[in-house]
């Protein structure tokens, strides 16, 4: 299988599109959310909430692919990180979602200074026309998440 077309469903550069963390983070740094989902399966702190952010990124025309790529192969160890996709919009060929879930928004944060993620900020982001539809979410529980105690 490909790598860009192994995740499909969320918006940038991303650790840090979204509504008011990402998108001010975005606009000022051009941040993307880049991330791998951890996989153990583990519960949320009790009392904790876990954070999350979905946001649509426009590529340079012609140049999807080749940031899809970039975020793709940004995506390393990401401590905190439960879901991270990246999706091909099929109503705009230069436009992507990229959705995120991490177990509190300090992980979220704290992926922002991982090397990998400070790469391929660095590398997509002269492939990147724009940000929109940005927010941030409080997600509950759903496949591969874990359930909140």
């Amino acid at each position: 299988m490909r790598r860009r077309d192994i995740l499909a469903a969320g918006a940038i550069a991303i650790t840090a599109i979204g509504a008011p963390s990402w998108a001010a983070a975005e606009v000022e740094n051009n941040v993307p959310p880049f991330a791998k989902p951890a996989k153990d399966g583990a519960p949320t702190a009790a009392g904790a909430d876990m954070y999350g952010m979905i946001g649509k990124i426009t590529a340079v025309p012609g140049k999807r692919d080749e940031f899809i790529a970039i975020l793709l192969d940004g995506i390393g160890e990401m401590p905190g990180c439960l879901s991270y996709v990246v999706a091909k919009d099929t109503s705009d060929g230069d436009a992507i979602w990229v959705s995120e879930v991490w177990d509190s928004k300090a992980s979220h944060d704290a992926s922002l200074a991982l090397p990998s993620v400070k790469d391929a900020i660095a590398k997509g982001r002269p492939l990147i026309a724009g940000f929109s539809n940005n927010v941030v979410t409080a997600p509950v529980g759903g496949i591969g998440l874990p359930k909140q105690r």
